[in-house]
C-alpha cells in the first residue's frame, strides 16, 4: 500500500523530492504546509499533487512527515507538529538538513515518532533540473534505525544512495560539504583575482582556468587527493613557493596568508602521498 507523506516547509528541497516520489508512485503526497498559502499552492503545482493547508491544526495523520523549512525553523515546526496530535508510534518524521542533527526533531520523537535526517548531497538551486538528474545522489543519513530502515527503500526508489554518518559529528560532516563546495568557489575567486592583478582580464582568467579546474577535480574524484597533487609544493620546489608567497603577500596580505596556510597543508598532503608510495 502506498505510504502517505506530509510536507512542512515545502521549498526547493521538499518540492524536488516530492515531485520525484509522486512521479515514481513512491508516496501519496498529502498535506503541504508552508509559511503562506500562496507558496504552498505553488509547491503543490510543481509537485503535481498534494493538499494545501493553512496551519498545523489542519494537518491530517500521515505515515511520513518531511520537515524542510530553513534550519532555524525545524525545531519549532517539530514542536508544533507534535502538539497537533497527528503523530503516532508508527509515524516517521525526518528532515533534509546537512547542518542539523536528527535530534532537532526531539519533540516529534517525544510524541512517539521515529526520527531521522537524510541530507541529499547536491545543490537544489534548480528543482526541475535536479528532478531530471537526481539518480545517483548520495545522502548523508543518521537517526533512529527504524526510520532509516523505512526511508531507505523510498529514497532508493528515486535513485539515491544512503551513506551513514555519526550523529554526534554532524557539524563536521556539513563542514566537509562547505569545504568541497562553498569554499572551493571562494578559492577559485581568489585565483581569478590573482590572475587579474597579474594583468589578465576576468574573462580570460576564467577561460584559462576552465581546463585546469575541471581536470584537477576529475583527478581528485577518480584517484584521490594524493595522486591528483601536482605543482611546486608536490615537487619540493621550495624556492618557487617562497617567491610566490612573497609576491602574493606583497600585493594582498590576506591572500598571502591564505597561500601560506594552504602551502603548509599541501606539504602535509605530499608527505602523506610519499609515505604511502614508500610503504
Amino acid at each position: 500500500m502506498t505510504r502517505t507523506l506530509t510536507i512542512i516547509g515545502c521549498g526547493k528541497v521538499g518540492q524536488t523530492l516530492a515531485r520525484l516520489w509522486h512521479l515514481n508512485d513512491t508516496f501519496a503526497i498529502g498535506d503541504v504546509l508552508n509559511r503562506s498559502v500562496e507558496s504552498a499552492r505553488s509547491a503543490v503545482q510543481f509537485i503535481g499533487a498534494g493538499r494545501v493547508v493553512a496551519g498545523f491544526d489542519d494537518l491530517r495523520p500521515a505515515d511520513f512527515v518531511l520537515i524542510a523549512p530553513p534550519d532555524d525553523q525545524i525545531a519549532a515546526c517539530s514542536a508544533a507538529l507534535a502538539a497537533s496530535g497527528c503523530l503516532t508510534k508508527n509515524s516517521i518524521v525526518f528532515h533534509c538538513s546537512g547542518a542539523s542533527p536528527s535530534s532537532i526533531l526531539e519533540q516529534a520523537q517525544h510524541a512517539g515518532a521515529a526520527i531521522a535526517s537524510v541530507h541529499p548531497i547536491r545543490s537544489f538551486a534548480q528543482p526541475e533540473k535536479v528532478v531530471r538528474a537526481f539518480a545517483g545522489t548520495y545522502c548523508g543519513v543518521e537517526g533512529d534505525q527504524r526510520a532509516i530502515d523505512l526511508l531507505n527503500p523510498l529514497f532508493t526508489a528515486v535513485g539515491a544512495h544512503f551513506v551513514h554518518i555519526d550523529r554526534q559529528k554532524k557539524t563536521l560532516y556539513h563542514a566537509g560539504a562547505v569545504f568541497a563546495s562553498n569554499y572551493m568557489v571562494t578559492l577559485l575567486d581568489t585565483a581569478v583575482q590573482t590572475y587579474v592583478e597579474a594583468g589578465m582580464s576576468r574573462d580570460d582568467a576564467l577561460k584559462i582556468m576552465a581546463t585546469l579546474v575541471r581536470e584537477t577535480a576529475e583527478n581528485v574524484l577518480q584517484s584521490g587527493p594524493e595522486q591528483a597533487l601536482t605543482g611546486p609544493v608536490s615537487r619540493g620546489d621550495v624556492g618557487t613557493v617562497v617567491r610566490q608567497y612573497r609576491a602574493v603577500r606583497k600585493w594582498h596580505r590576506g591572500y598571502g596568508n591564505l597561500y601560506r596556510q594552504l602551502g603548509k597543508l599541501t606539504r602535509k598532503l605530499a608527505h602523506r602521498r610519499d609515505k604511502r608510495r614508500a610503504s
